[in-house]
């Protein structure tokens, strides 16, 4: 209850409101202090006259506005109420709540001395929002009386006595004991047995305590509120247009008389079901500012048992070092502590800061509930309408970023005890870096998803806003029946095709992107439904031996990549077609690694001078780039002239093979690593013995060669005749 004291408080004088009225903006003035504050504004400097005279725009233009716009919903209210021509001079004033305003105006001269004084209109500037309102011949009249203001007062300083005292004891009044509800009197014992006898008339009375005493008062019915207009009328009727409770009067010759009213008891249910209604969203932030409140004095004691924990590890360190490290040590303890009180005092400020909202909010809420208890629809009308918005504005402030701790309780710091000792006057605190975030999860593109026979072909693409780097993709499948999903394609290319897959059934598949700081989340799961056939014989073979779900070919486009590539070789064709500049052989690579799966891809020969030996294979990212494939333990190739070819890993030449390459022909690479080896192929057929086994871990697919041959990528091709026929053997 103690926090809702400013609200029962007048802006100008600072103290509890007497008489308060209502003006046209809301807010609410004692009378007296209204009246304390009018400025007479001289009728020839209206603003219509100043107009009629063509002479600038004023302060008086603006008031004349304001009054025309008292009418309108839309009114932006604001105002300038400084600058008059009658106290130019004059200085505004401070009230005790900090609200500037205008003393009243100086007194006039003498009469002698000063002439006739021209006709004056009275205006009022609202000390809290600054609007300036020009009153009509009413005066202060023409604002209604807030009385349900009155009596949340009345009921809020009554619940601030200590003790109900006799009101008969002449001195010293003793505590109450007993309350008559007749005489509406509070007695001590004393003053009850000698003005108020259990004998004759008042035998009847009925005696209760103090406190059920002082409920019955609070529930004792109020004076109704009368029609400003017509001060003998009761409201009985609510003006939705002006949204003011109006008298029978009004409808019949006043200004409401078009306009659409409704019954004011049904109107103040509703308002009040409103101010309820918005009341639960601010009760709801003000436990989210509570907890918040507790959260952040947790941090207070988490950045300081931090900070001795960080302060002891720091000084073990020191001690570790030589002596000069001793020197050095104060001022690190020194870099500490001041990030230490930066956060205390971020929190700490966070927190008073909150805390003076929490507490505006608390007694905005406490008022609010204090107004629904009343029992009078027109006062609580006349008010509803405002609490409604500021409780609207005050949940608004609480929006999203309020709530949420300015500082973490962590010391991103990290001590680097690695220098020499020549080095020491330099040690300082290393910043731990913060990681870049991973990335987003990709979308797959339907339009371009598909399948065919026992193929399905996937596309997928990042978020057109996202701005994290990807280093690749893992594409990944269920088993066509709700099993496990498994990685199927792991590389930087945006589109794969899967073979291998079962005829007639329903597979799932998601894809994720990576960087050096983490996964993504997996994208939307794709379901596919593959054809209901095959179309090849099986010449009585079970269908489950021959396709195999651990055999799936994971079928990707990928292109060169200039970014791994020697200096020394020359794109072409969206880098799919590469040659050099130099004599020496020089390697590129493909932009898609393998670690999983089933892949082939060829490469045609262009052009073909003076027999030079071109090596096909694969290798690590960090192969050697200006040297034969295959010459280093990173990469394991195939290199070839005309006649005859040999396979080379870490400089060792094996299986020498009969038949060699021209103009015209085609080199194909097929990385089975479900079964970790790799095989060659020159124009279809297969090119000696399995070349490698064993193979584990990323592969890029990788050539080398020199000026004299010109090779030309091609991906996305089904598995050759020869490794299929052998796979589908039992």
């Amino acid at each position: 209850m103690e926090e809702m004291e400013e609200e029962l408080k007048c802006p100008v004088c600072g103290s509890f409101y007497r008489e308060p009225i209502i003006l046209p903006c809301s807010h609410n003035l004692c009378q007296a202090c209204a009246r304390n504050i009018l400025v007479q504004t001289p009728e020839s400097e209206s603003p219509q006259s100043r107009r009629a005279s063509g002479s600038a725009v004023s302060d008086y233009d603006y008031l004349d506005l304001d009054k025309m716009s008292l009418y309108s919903e839309a009114d932006s209210g604001y105002g300038s109420y400084g600058g008059f021509a009658s106290a130019p001079t004059t200085p505004c004033q401070k009230s005790p709540n900090g609200v500037r305003v205008f003393p009243p105006a100086a007194p006039p001269p003498p009469a002698a001395l000063a002439p006739p004084p021209p006709p004056r209109n009275a205006c009022l500037t609202c000390p809290q929002c600054h609007r300036s309102l020009v009153l009509d011949e009413r005066g202060l009249r023409g604002f209604p009386r807030n009385r349900l203001l009155e009596g949340v007062i009345d009921r809020y300083q009554q619940g601030r006595a200590a003790a109900l005292r006799c009101q008969l004891c002449e001195k010293a009044p003793k505590e109450a004991a007993v309350m008559c509800e007749q005489c509406d009197v509070f007695y001590c014992d004393p003053c009850r047995l000698r003005c108020h006898p259990p004998r004759g008339p008042l035998a009847k009375h009925r005696l209760v305590p103090p406190a059920q005493g002082r409920v019955s008062r609070r529930l004792s019915p109020r004076k109704i509120s009368t029609c400003t207009d017509h001060e003998l009328e009761n409201h009985s009727m609510y003006c939705v247009q002006c949204k003011s409770p109006v008298c029978y009067q009004c409808l019949e010759e006043g200004k409401h008389s078009s306009h659409e009213v409704k019954a004011l008891g049904a109107m103040w249910k509703l308002h009040k079901s409103q101010l309820s209604q918005a009341l639960n969203g601010l009760s709801d932030r003000a436990k989210e500012a509570k907890e918040f409140l507790v959260q952040l004095r947790n941090m207070v004691q988490q950045i300081q048992e931090n900070s001795v924990e960080f302060e002891a590890c720091l000084v073990a360190q020191c001690d570790a070092l030589i002596d000069a490290l001793n020197r050095r040590k104060a001022q690190l303890l020194s870099r500490v502590n001041k990030e230490h009180e930066h956060k205390l005092k971020v929190v700490r400020d966070q927190i008073s800061h909150c805390t003076v909202k929490l507490r505006q909010t608390t007694g905005l809420m406490e008022y609010c509930l204090e107004v629904i208890k009343e029992n009078d629809p027109s006062g609580f009308l006349q008010i509803s309408d405002a609490l409604i918005r500021r409780v609207h504005l005050t949940e608004d402030q609480w929006g999203k970023g309020t709530l949420t701790p300015r500082m973490t309780t962590d010391f991103d710091l990290n001590l680097d005890n690695a220098p020499l000792l020549q080095s020491i006057h330099q040690l300082d605190f290393v910043q731990m870096k913060v990681s870049s975030p991973v990335p987003a999860p990709p979308i797959l593109q339907l339009e371009e998803c598909c399948t065919r026979n026992n193929s399905a072909t996937l596309s997928w693409k990042q978020p057109p806003l996202s701005t994290v780097q990807v280093e690749g993709y893992i594409l990944e499948l269920d088993d066509g029946n709700g099993g496990q999903f498994r990685e199927v394609y792991v590389g930087k290319e945006t589109m794969c095709t899967v073979d291998g897959l079962h005829f007639n059934s329903t597979y799932s598949a998601r894809v994720k992107a990576f960087n050096k700081t983490g996964v993504s989340p997996y994208s939307k799961t794709l379901v596919l439904q593959t054809s209901e056939g095959c179309n090849f014989e099986t010449q009585g073979t079970p269908y489950s031996q021959l396709v195999d779900i651990k055999k799936m070919v994971a079928v990707a486009w990928f292109s060169f990549d200039p970014a791994s590539a020697h200096a020394d070789i020359i794109f072409s064709n969206d880098n799919l077609t590469v040659t050099c500049n130099s004599y020496d052989d020089r390697v590129v690579l493909g932009k898609t690694g393998f670690s999983k799966g089933l892949h082939y891809w060829e490469l045609s020969i262009d052009r073909y001078d003076n027999h030079p030996d071109p090596a096909f294979g694969v290798a690590r990212i960090d192969v050697l780039k200006d040297a034969m494939l295959g010459k280093d333990d990173k990469a394991w190739a195939m290199y070839v002239d005309n006649n005859r070819s040999w396979f080379m890993h870490n400089n060792s030449h094996t299986n020498r093979t009969e038949g060699g390459i021209t103009k015209g022909a085609t080199v194909g690479v097929l990385l089975d690593l479900t079964r970790r080896t790799l095989t060659f192929s020159i124009n279809e057929d297969q090119q000696g013995p399995v070349a490698f086994e064993n193979l584990e871990g990323l592969f890029f697919p990788a050539v080398s060669l020199n000026r004299n041959v010109q090779v030309t990528l091609h991906t996305g091709l089904p598995v050759p005749e020869f490794y299929a026929s052998r796979s589908a053997m039992p």
